[in-house]
């Protein structure tokens, strides 16, 4: 293609999952002039449907740091937009359940991290309390999260590409980026698919989620991390819902443990596990089950045998390698990406879904 057949536009954001959708409305409604490419053939295909669909509090993550700072304000901005777009969701609340001393330390700690970073209306119950608000529950000592919720994140990504149109992005799907370069003070952009183009931009996004330490390279970014994938697998429950509310166990190294949660017609999924790949893939292994059983048992030993069924599986986009502590997220602006304009999203993973709409304002921000 030649450089007369290049198309001047103002932005691009790459990646139509819940966050380059987030970033896309929010440029948009700004008065930005939005073009969102996916290389698949639909929003939202990976990361962004392939999770608990929580809206997590802010309990887990340490103070200052960007997924403290963007959780907690996230949380109320996702349950009021959910609220005035008519996407469904609930607040059933959670309770993290501690079994023993070590773990009731780990509540403490996450008691203290939740009211640093936000995290409304917590308090720690006995194991009498916990027992009250969950009949069939086992533990020594419990963390109520009243604010955490569900959501339907396909409705959620709904809404926001519904906002964004209205305020003029558009969407290419089947369009996947191939490389770029930063030339003239613009970003020239190749992209592939059925009608290759060539895109000339003021800014570039890239919040394309396991994609993103790729096409940063491609792209000839500065400081770009190493991907790695963690996947997490997902068992549904063949009867009826133990709990009300959402369980979950003290926080594991990689993920948050095998934890319960519910979908918003009720039924019970336990998940994820942590689960270090070399290759994507979502296929569930029936044998994982076994160690789901003895995780599960530790606060609900009423677990029936046989009541798990393979579900699902999603992929973690770590930027970590196993072994080492968990990464923050990484919002890189143009003085770390080197290139003006550019802004490039690495690790976003949970609480991705929770902090969309604020991850969206801090991008606006560094664009700005």
């Amino acid at each position: 293609m030649t450089e007369q057949q290049s198309e001047a536009v103002d932005c691009v954001v790459v990646g139509a999952g819940v966050v380059g959708l987030a970033v896309a409305r929010r440029l948009a409604q700004a008065g930005r002039e939005v073009v969102v490419l996916e290389q698949a053939g639909a929003i939202g295909t990976g990361i962004s449907s392939r999770n608990s669909e929580v809206i997590h509090a802010g309990l887990y993550y340490p103070p200052g740091s960007l997924r403290a700072r963007l959780c907690a304000p996230g949380n109320r901005a996702l349950r009021d937009h959910a609220a005035r777009c008519g996407v469904p969701h609930a607040l059933p609340g959670k309770l993290v359940v501690a079994n023993g001393a070590e773990e009731e330390a780990t509540l403490a700690t996450l008691l203290e991290r939740g009211i640093a970073n936000g995290a409304e209306g917590l308090r720690l119950l006995s194991a009498a309390e916990a027992r009250r608000l969950e009949p069939e529950l086992v533990c020594t000592a419990a963390l109520l999260s009243p604010t955490t919720g569900i959501i339907d994140s396909h409705a959620l990504m709904l809404s926001l590409l519904g906002e964004a149109e209205a305020a003029g992005a558009m969407l290419a799907l089947h369009a996947p980026l191939l490389s770029g370069r930063a030339e003239g003070g613009r970003i020239e952009l190749e992209v592939g698919g059925a009608e290759p183009m060539r895109l000339s931009a003021a800014s570039v996004v890239l919040a394309a989620g396991l994609g993103a330490p790729g096409l940063g390279r491609a792209l000839g970014l500065q400081d770009v991390p190493d991907g790695h994938l963690c996947r997490g697998n997902y068992f549904a429950l063949t009867g009826r819902a133990p709990f009300t509310r959402l369980v979950y166990p003290v926080p594991v190294a990689a993920g948050l443990g095998v934890h319960f949660t519910l979908d918003l017609g009720g039924a019970g999924r336990f998940g994820p596990d942590v689960e270090w790949l070399d290759h994507e893939s979502y296929e569930v292994d029936p044998a994982r089950a076994l160690p789901f059983v003895a995780a599960i048992r530790r606060y609900w030993p009423g677990l029936p045998d046989d009541a798990l069924a393979p579900a699902y599986a999603g992929i973690r986009p770590k930027i970590t390698a196993p072994g080492e502590p968990a990464a923050d997220f990484r919002i890189d602006g143009p003085e770390r990406t080197g290139i003006p304009g550019m802004v490039a999203l690495y690790g976003i993973e949970s609480p991705g879904l929770t902090s969309c709409l604020t991850i969206a304002d801090l991008v606006a921000e560094l664009l700005t």
